[in-house]
């Protein structure tokens, strides 16, 4: 389901896909947030247009105890099949993190490039998935 407003309510299961609110600020309220319930909350995500044809996956993320079984790549089918209505491409930013390079390209993303630094200019502090510390965004796109 789509939500229109009290997008902040979200915030923590947002903040698994984006570790700083701060950022999250940035597009949460310019993107279109989705919950996906499944006899309770599974998934959020955030997709921003930023060319006429081409969106973003700007924020992806399952609650922990739902990882692992489908919701996040239902998720990214449902949202291209949505966005493949008017647009050509869904981009996706992430780190460089193999799991999640794999889980993308399940999802028919390929390697698009990378902006070096990203996730040591624009957070605080160091950003670590697992014991990776995120250092370049790496993008993805997907034909829609």
């Amino acid at each position: 389901m789509q939500i229109k407003t009290g997008k902040k309510r979200f915030l923590p299961l947002l903040l698994l896909g984006d570790e700083e609110e701060a950022m999250i600020d940035r597009y949460l309220e310019r993107g279109e947030l989705f919950a996906l319930y499944d006899g309770g909350l599974k998934a959020v995500a955030v997709v921003t247009r930023e060319a006429e044809t081409v969106f973003e996956l700007k924020n992806l993320a399952v609650e922990p105890a739902a990882q692992r079984q489908g919701y996040g790549k239902y998720l990214i089918e449902t949202l291209c099949a949505l966005y493949g209505r008017t647009g050509r491409k869904m981009l996706a930013g992430t780190g460089e993190v193999p799991s999640v390079l794999n889980f993308y390209a399940a999802c028919d993303f390929t390697r698009s490039h990378a902006v070096k630094n990203f996730f040591v200019d624009n957070y605080p502090q160091p950003i670590f998935e697992g014991d990776i510390q995120l250092v370049d965004m790496v993008y993805l796109e997907r034909l829609l």
